[in-house]
């Protein structure tokens, strides 16, 4: 009668031990039936679940030899046969991807944020870093960092609410997908724009030029925070403009600030052939600057009404609202022939909701508080490359394009 294994072996890297090995088990015929290694720091973990055939006690006495002379310790248990049926059966639970991401990460982090996992019933299989190595020496440089959760089980009912708490009580985020097969194949990416993709509101820069910056910026943040319409705050707030010179617009759109990590997630998404959208609410003056400089493939924005070089007041029809946003997501989903689950969609303000929701991935970017806690995740201290690692790409997958 066979016999199960579980192999464990841990000590310096080097080139060699992994096959040492294997070929030691593979001259017993034995079959793996799963496997694992991981390098930390020059640092091996190998682990094998392997099928001996009965009476492996010399085989097993080689692999300690064989581990001897390799460096490294190694630990043999022998699993049950019900053990072994438990964990086969737990192969149809659920499957989850937690991220976490801050400016650096700490271990009262990790202590934090895998409480919560176990409070909740689920088991960690995984914890991978996606960004770059961290140096000890300050470098001036916005610095971001994120480790990759694997999750197993079916979470309480509790389990999101809990992580939302935490990340606000350390300063992270903390994003928890469904490890299905539309989080590895995104394929297009909507944008929001002002607050999100450039760090300002144009409408409350083109206010301040025409001498109404505090009547427009108090409807702005009426409609942002969700008490007002957006629609009909938009009017309102475009009428304020009224008889604004043109050349306005062109002071306004040269010094537009673009969002930490903007440039660089869209050269990356470009580079990848990812398509990209700009559906903002905002005006396509600045968004079809904005298009040009970052390379989005469409854009979908509201139209200034401009007579004799002034701005008259009014907005070209359609109004692109909430739901037009989404009405944009759906239609550029089927145009590229898509499902819904493979996009993102990423916006700041109440009006970005239907968008969100809309989206297989909807994130809300540095977004207000009600945003913040209606969208299913957030991103609020990092920039807006960190988007990548909510893809599952790692900082080192970049030195590649």
């Amino acid at each position: 009668m066979s016999e199960l294994l579980l192999i464990s072996l841990d000590g310096d890297d080097k080139p060699g031990i992994t096959t040492a090995i294997m070929e030691l088990l593979g001259q017993q015929g034995v079959d793996l039936l799963d496997v694992g290694q991981s390098v930390i720091h020059s640092h091996l973990s190998l682990g094998i679940l392997a099928k001996l055939p009965a009476g492996s006690e010399q085989l097993i006495e080689q692999l300690q030899a064989c581990a001897e002379q390799l460096g490294v310790s190694i630990a043999c248990s022998p699993v049950s046969l019900g053990s072994y049926d438990d964990w086969v059966g737990l192969q149809g639970r659920g499957h989850f991807i937690l991220t976490l991401l801050a400016r650096r990460i700490r271990a009262a982090h990790l202590a934090a944020v895998s409480r919560v996992v176990a409070d909740s019933g689920l088991n960690i299989d995984n914890i991978t870093r996606l960004s770059g190595r961290v140096p000890l020496q300050e470098t001036g440089e916005a610095s971001k960092a994120c480790v990759e959760f694997t999750l197993r089980g079916e979470p309480a009912s509790h389990f999101r609410e809990r992580l939302v708490s935490v990340a606000q009580q350390l300063g992270i985020d903390v994003a928890v997908q469904e490890d299905g097969i539309f989080r590895r194949n995104r394929r297009l990416i909507a944008f929001d724009m002002d607050s999100t993709l450039i760090a300002t509101e144009v409408i409350d820069e083109l206010a301040a030029l025409a001498g109404v910056g505090d009547k427009v910026a108090a409807i702005t943040g009426r409609a942002m925070a969700g008490d007002l319409d957006f629609k009909a705050s938009l009017e309102q707030r475009v009428a304020l403009l009224a008889g604004l010179k043109e050349q306005a617009l062109a002071q306004v759109a040269a010094r537009l600030p673009l969002q930490e990590g903007a440039e660089s997630l869209f050269r990356t998404l470009n580079q990848l052939g990812y398509k990209t959208a700009i559906i903002t609410g905002g005006f396509d003056y600045f968004g079809r600057q904005l298009q040009a400089r970052l390379g989005a493939d469409y854009l979908h924005a509201n139209r200034l009404e401009i007579h004799q070089g002034q701005l008259t007041g009014r907005l070209l029809p359609p109004i692109i609202d909430a739901q037009g946003k989404a009405k944009a997501l759906r239609e550029l989903a089927a145009k590229e022939k898509i499902a819904l689950a493979q996009t993102i969609a990423v916006g700041d303000g109440a009006n970005d909701l239907a968008m969100l929701d809309l989206a297989g991935l909807g994130i809300a970017f540095h977004a207000k508080p009600l945003v913040r806690d209606s969208a299913e995740h957030a991103i609020s201290n990092l920039g807006l490359d960190s988007i990548l690692y909510l893809m599952g790409f790692r900082d080192r997958d970049a030195e590649q394009l």
